[in-house]
């Protein structure tokens, strides 16, 4: 076997460990977004807290991925589809360790929520999750398979995330026109439609991302965050 030969099969090998490790990281932010808004629909105290103290393990997680990153960077020579892979990977664990933020954000704010009775049951809030959480598996499906169809097709479902948002803010605006005691607590489900909003953003960056990765190209389909 070659020097050259061998370095390839090595690179190959490391950039299925690098796709492995992404997706294990992506397992642990679509599992803390269902835990966040479960623990908030149930008001469950403990639930909450739980998710806030994993948040640490997806921190490290994505802090190894990048290191693992530039080690490649660093000691291989990646074609540039490889190297595209490897950028996009970077970018890809950033965006998702900024949802596991934004999750976190959520069970914090389901633990100030517990306090009080919620002012309806919620609806909305749990749909945009399970649109967010089916966003996020179909990004890292197009990653995966290297699926620019499937990419795309993920970005327009951002509208429907989008719609809820805006659903919501009404309905909630109306509460606190209607009684200023509601203004705590609807302010607090707004801020929680935001992070899924926010999440929704930020799978759509990874979309983006999967198509530079196929492509070379990119484009803005929509203000980042």
């Amino acid at each position: 076997m070659t020097d050259s030969h061998s370095s390839r099969t090595q690179l190959d090998r490391e950039l299925i460990e690098l796709r492995d490790s992404v997706i294990t990281l992506s397992y642990a932010v679509d599992h803390a977004i269902e835990a966040s808004v479960q623990a908030l629909k149930d008001q469950d105290v403990d639930a909450s807290r739980e998710v806030i103290q994993d948040d640490a393990q997806i921190n490290d997680l994505r802090f190894k991925v990048e290191r693992d990153c530039f080690r490649l960077l660093a000691l291989q020579q990646p074609t540039a589809r490889d190297l595209r892979s490897i950028v996009t990977a970077i970018h890809i664990v950033v965006e998702l360790e900024r949802m596991g933020d934004h999750a976190e954000g959520i069970a914090k704010l389901g633990l100030e929520l517990a306090q009080e009775p919620l002012l309806k049951p919620l609806i909305d809030v749990p749909r945009m999750a399970d649109i967010c959480r089916e966003m996020l598996r179909d990004s890292l499906s197009a990653y995966l398979n290297r699926d620019t169809e499937l990419a795309k097709r993920t970005i327009q479902r951002d509208d429907a995330v989008d719609q809820l948002d805006e659903q919501i803010y009404r309905e909630l605006l109306t509460f606190m026109i209607g009684d200023p005691r509601t203004i705590s607590r609807a302010t607090h489900l707004l801020w929680v439609s935001h992070n899924l909003e926010r999440i929704a953003d930020r799978i759509t960056n990874i979309c983006e991302r999967v198509v530079f990765m196929v492509t070379g190209e990119i484009s803005e389909t929509q203000n980042h965050v």
